[in-house]
């Protein structure tokens, strides 16, 4: 259950580039020191920190596909992380909870945001554990991938350029990824195929949306 996205526009690219020309950045095991498969960059000017994140986070709501993939109920602020020659991220889990200042994320879902050209580095890829598939991805500038959290995942070791990217852990309002895909299965075909229904049955359709949302859900 994954799903790769448009998330940003050439505008909103330049800009986080722009931002990350400018930024300090420090050793990405400074958030988690322990961590001996970590060896990465990440942003570290707070007040570039905040920008960049506001820009990610309008993205991820102006996006119905992402709403409508993630039943988002909150993001943590996007961190924007680079990979230089020999760093990589080796085969890991992300945190079950993580802490904002507003208070505690349940990760269910992680998000990287993809932010130079694929061809501007050699290595770098996000490999994904799905069962007995070993996913890899390299996406263009824009593009994100969502994946479940509790997954072995790591990033191949960059052997030349410079990888750029920005990471983000959702909680989902359905934290069960069985009910959160089979009721967006459900709402694609809903889209798809309702206005093309009999009216009476595409309302009890609409119904069973709702009525699944309500049971499956948690509390906004």
């Amino acid at each position: 259950m994954y799903r790769i996205l448009t998330l940003l526009t050439p505008k909103e690219i330049d800009e986080c580039r722009g931002i990350a020309a400018s930024a300090g950045f420090v050793d990405g095991r400074v958030t988690n020191p322990h961590n001996k498969a970590k060896l990465n960059e990440q942003l570290h000017d707070p007040q570039l920190y905040q920008r960049s994140s506001q820009l990610l986070l309008q993205a991820f709501g102006r996006s119905e596909e992402f709403r409508e993939f993630a039943f988002p109920a909150l993001i943590a602020p996007p961190l924007i992380t680079r990979y230089q020659p020999g760093m990589r991220y080796g085969a890991h889990a992300d945190a079950a909870f993580i802490q904002l200042p507003g208070g505690m994320l349940r990760s269910d879902l992680s998000c990287t945001i993809f932010l130079n050209d694929p061809k501007d580095y050699d290595g770098g890829e996000l490999h994904v554990r799905l069962g007995d598939a070993d996913l890899s991805f390299k996406l263009d500038p824009g593009q994100a991938i969502i994946y479940p959290s509790d997954t072995l995942h790591q990033v191949m070791p960059v052997t030349q350029g410079e990888r750029l990217v920005a990471i983000t852990f959702i909680q989902s309002r359905i934290p069960d990824p069985f009910r959160r895909s089979m009721l967006f299965e459900l709402n694609e075909v809903a889209a798809l195929e309702g206005l093309k229904m009999d009216q009476v049955n595409f309302s009890r359709l609409q119904l069973v949306q709702a009525n699944l949302l309500r049971y499956w859900g948690e509390k906004p």
